[in-house]
């Protein structure tokens, strides 16, 4: 009986060990699925629920440049907080579907920005749709006023002004609020811009397109759009 017993004992734990959750790496490659900035390798970010290239690392593993029409090499180093950030004077070509990382931003005074908008050296509230781009696409200034239009995944579009650069090259100073280069690859957006597109402002980051429309719908657009 006593040898029965416990081969009864060994076969119902046995049994049982099939039962239990199978322990596996959640940790994910390019495009793997992911749901928290820990879900994927190295300095892959989650975006949109998918590990990507992280923009403010500027790391070229998963898109070897960005898309969005040609790449974009980094031409330096800025070292902050022990942490190394390389920079960017180029942007991909822009298009009439341009790929790219949307941030939020706050404009406002004592905001993310930092210092006033360069193009018009005032601050902007968090109603107002305004956008800053990273330097290759800012191109001096040359963009300043422009309005852009945003699409987001969910299919929703908004216009929005460009109002400021999303500095590639400098940082971790006070003019940026301490923080590092931006990507080359960066719309950064207000409130308001996430609000249009229905996003949630808590992700922080999600991919979008975007395109400079016509000059001669620079005004329309501004009027006709709440």
């Amino acid at each position: 009986m006593a040898i029965l017993t416990f081969y009864f004992l060994a076969f119902s734990f046995l049994c049982n060990l099939s039962t239990l959750p199978v322990l596996t790496n959640a940790v994910s490659d390019c495009g793997g699925s992911c749901t928290t900035l820990n879900d994927c390798a190295g300095q892959l970010i989650c975006i949109n629920g998918k590990c990507n290239d992280d923009p403010e690392v500027g790391t070229l593993i998963c898109r070897g440049g960005g898309g969005g029409g040609g790449t974009c090499q980094a031409s330096g180093n800025l070292t902050c907080n022990g942490k190394s950030y390389p920079q960017y004077r180029c942007s991909p070509t822009v298009t009439s579907s341009t790929q790219a990382i949307l941030n939020l931003n706050d404009f406002s005074e004592g905001g993310d920005g930092g210092a006033p908008s360069e193009c018009d050296e005032q601050y902007h509230s968090n109603s107002e749709r305004v956008v800053g781009l990273s330097t290759g696409w800012y191109n001096n200034g040359s963009r300043c006023g422009k309005m852009i239009k945003i699409t987001a995944r969910n299919g929703k579009s908004t216009t929005a002004k460009v109002v400021d650069e999303c500095d590639s090259v400098n940082g971790c100073d006070s003019e940026h609020s301490g923080q590092p280069p931006c990507g080359y690859n960066i719309v950064d957006g207000s409130q308001a811009v996430w609000n249009a597109l229905g996003l949630d402002s808590s992700v922080g980051k999600v991919e979008v397109t975007w395109s400079f429309l016509p000059d001669e719908h620079q005004l329309v657009c501004v009027m006709s759009y709440s």
